[in-house]
């Protein structure tokens, strides 16, 4: 089975390229590839410019707003220094430290785990 499907295959294929090489070297053939493939290659160089065009734009503008800024802006100096990590950080500790002073654990006497008794039913009517 494995052979008759492989010889139909192949037989397959060589028509298929027997009947492209006819279809190439026709008279008439060759003047409408030309025109399609001359159009093909616009459209490319086409799509190619778009997007040339928009990356470009999106380089420059942001070329543009990082030179706007500058480097001695106070708020990317003041970003550039660690100083607001340590802050952060005290307050944070801080904050905990607050939190665990002011927990406290109340214990119900009447949550605790009886066995010995049992949890009373509500009665329908």
């Amino acid at each position: 089975l494995a052979l008759s499907n492989t010889t139909a295959l192949s037989l397959l294929l060589s028509k298929l390229l027997q009947e492209c090489l006819e279809r190439s070297n026709s008279s008439a053939a060759p003047q409408e590839s030309r025109a399609s493939d001359s159009l093909a290659i616009i459209y490319v160089l086409l799509m190619l410019g778009l997007f040339g065009f928009f990356s470009v734009g999106v380089m420059v503008t942001n070329l543009r707003a990082r030179r706007l800024e500058g480097p001695r802006d106070p708020y990317n100096t003041y970003i550039a220094t660690d100083a607001w990590h340590r802050k952060d950080r005290e307050y944070l500790q801080a904050k905990v430290l607050e939190s665990y002073k002011l927990c406290c654990v109340l214990e119900n006497q009447l949550a605790v785990e009886q066995p010995s008794r049992k949890i009373p039913e509500e009665k329908s009517s």
